[in-house]
């Protein structure tokens, strides 16, 4: 579950729509991939290896401008694989069947990692192969929501406010769960994984209007374990996703052995999105800059390149 819920946080759950970007790393200008090319081979030829110029490419680099420099010099895969093994390596990485809630939940974000020529024949194949993997592993309501994230088409965000339909999936939710006995879940998952973000947020709004407790305390009072800890997810990314994601790594970095696959892959797989506001909400709600309690909780190579990604602090 612990997997399932660190993807689900990775959801930026706005299918159709198109988030703006807030990324640290941003094509460079410039950029010649040939010349990158060479000083990649110089680095590595150098005795000992030429780490500070490695990381200084490699972390100030697109994901699109990676694959050219790979293009040109067939050995910068080994550079990308030893050298900085949490980027481009944990991109592929993340066609893990459980990864692919990501491409489903936030294919618009998702589509800029891949060639635009090969992105639907993935989507179709990886969905397949998730839906299967969801019911034979999973079980009752939990299963049911990982399967309507899978095969829900999420509501295109309108630039008109239905205020009577938020109102109505207000009282929906409420009338579902704290209203009876028991809980609709099938009317939360319905509402949760059909409706635009926006719209989400402002239900959410409207919702304790009707309930004595906002929706996460209604989530912790209806429902238990997995599908408590999923729902729980969804509601504060569709919040407030930066500063959830601000939080898990916050946690990760201060936990006893810092988590650093959640450090890296938030960093990576966030870095050319939002990372930048990441980077903000995280300085608001814990009173030091990101890149200050990466120095504090890394070190070496690896808080250099984490550093490279994030930018200079705030």
């Amino acid at each position: 579950m612990a997997m399932v819920s660190e993807f689900l946080g990775q959801l930026s759950l706005n299918i159709g729509g198109q988030d703006p970007l807030f990324p640290t790393v941003v094509p460079a200008p410039d950029f010649d991939p040939d010349k990158d090319a060479a000083r990649i081979e110089t680095a590595i030829k150098t005795k000992g290896t030429d780490e500070e110029t490695l990381i200084e490419i490699l972390c100030s680099r697109s994901n699109d401008e990676l694959v050219e420099i790979k293009k040109v010099y067939k050995e910068c895969k080994y550079a990308l694989k030893s050298c900085v093994k949490f980027r481009l390596q944990l991109r592929l990485r993340a066609f893990h069947l459980l990864c692919i809630v990501l491409v489903l939940c936030d294919y618009s974000g998702f589509k800029r990692w891949l060639n635009p020529r090969r992105e639907n024949i993935i989507f179709i194949v990886f969905k397949k192969e998730l839906e299967k993997d969801v019911a034979g592993d999973t079980s009752g309501n939990f299963a049911k929501l990982l399967l309507a994230l899978v095969q829900t088409k999420r509501a295109e965000p309108s630039s008109v406010t239905d205020y009577e339909k938020i109102d109505e999936d207000a009282r929906a939710l409420y009338d579902a769960g704290i209203k009876i006995k028991g809980t609709d879940v099938a009317t939360w998952i319905s509402i949760m994984c059909e409706r635009s973000v926006p719209h989400l947020q402002r239900v959410f709004q409207k919702y304790k209007s009707y309930s004595p407790y906002d929706m996460q305390e209604s989530i912790v009072k209806e429902v238990k374990g997995d599908l408590q800890r999923s729902f729980l997810v969804l509601v504060q990314c569709f919040e407030n996703k930066q500063l959830y994601f601000a939080k898990r790594l916050n946690e990760a970095m201060k936990s006893k052995g810092a988590k650093e696959k959640m450090v890296t892959r938030i960093i990576v797989s966030r870095c050319e999105v939002d990372l930048r506001k990441i980077c903000s909400e995280y300085k608001s709600c814990f009173g030091q800059s990101l890149q200050q309690t990466i120095m504090e909780h890394t070190k070496g190579d690896y808080q250099k390149v984490l550093l490279g990604l994030c930018g200079p602090g705030q």
